[in-house]
């Protein structure tokens, strides 16, 4: 079974897709840390973050575990990573991994932008989660202010804007959700709601398969 989840940034997917690991016992990819480590690779080299061949090239070099988490969740690492997804090489680098990830034998989980549209059109399950700007800006803003990062709001709301602006308009795999897809508003829900929501899709759709 292959869990496809999609959404913009804050939305929840992340957090979503892992409990759906957890829950059906599958292995999870976040695929936005790939774009993460290309964007920390070329800064740690010193390259210009709009080099594509560069990108293409850290991108290819990249593994699916050696991450460090910590330093990739920042929030200049998330519009650094927003820069590189743009690309259209940089995508087409780190398409095979992602594929050959989904195609274990007992299925996978993965989020991302583009999973359900280009990476796994074929998923068993889609799900598109989205939510308002400004709960995802007020999400982003907590987390980041739990990991002892001083926090302006109204630049976090920025960024949020400005990566779904994005995301949503270059030409590669634009962020956008499959048309199969079912969509999860997470605006007015917990992390429970939220989780519980996208369990009973998951249910749903293995019934009729």
């Amino acid at each position: 079974m292959i869990i496809a989840i999609d959404g913009p940034a804050a939305s929840g997917k992340g957090t979503i897709a892992r409990r759906l690991a957890e829950r059906f016992r599958l292995p999870h990819l976040d695929t936005g840390l790939l774009y993460r480590a290309t964007a920390a690779a070329l800064i740690g080299a010193g390259r210009d973050l709009h080099d594509e061949r560069a990108a293409v090239a850290a991108a290819r070099g990249l593994g699916l575990t050696d991450f460090d988490e910590t330093v990739l969740r920042r929030r200049e690492m998330g519009e650094a990573a927003s820069v590189v997804a743009a690309m259209p090489g940089v995508r087409e680098a780190l398409l095979e991994a992602q594929r050959a990830f989904a195609a274990r034998p007992d299925g996978a989980v993965l989020d991302g932008r583009d999973i359900g549209t280009v990476v796994c059109p074929g998923a068993d399950v889609k799900i598109f989660v989205t939510a308002s700007a400004s709960a995802r800006a007020q999400r982003r803003a907590l987390e980041l202010a739990q990991r002892g990062e001083r926090v302006d709001y109204a630049a976090v709301f920025a960024d949020i804007l400005r990566r779904d602006a994005r995301d949503s308009e270059r030409s590669a795999a634009p962020l956008r959700a499959a048309e199969d897809a079912v969509r999860l508003d997470t605006t007015r829900l917990s992390v429970e709601a939220a989780v519980a929501e996208a369990a009973r899709i998951v249910e749903v759709a293995r019934v009729r398969a």
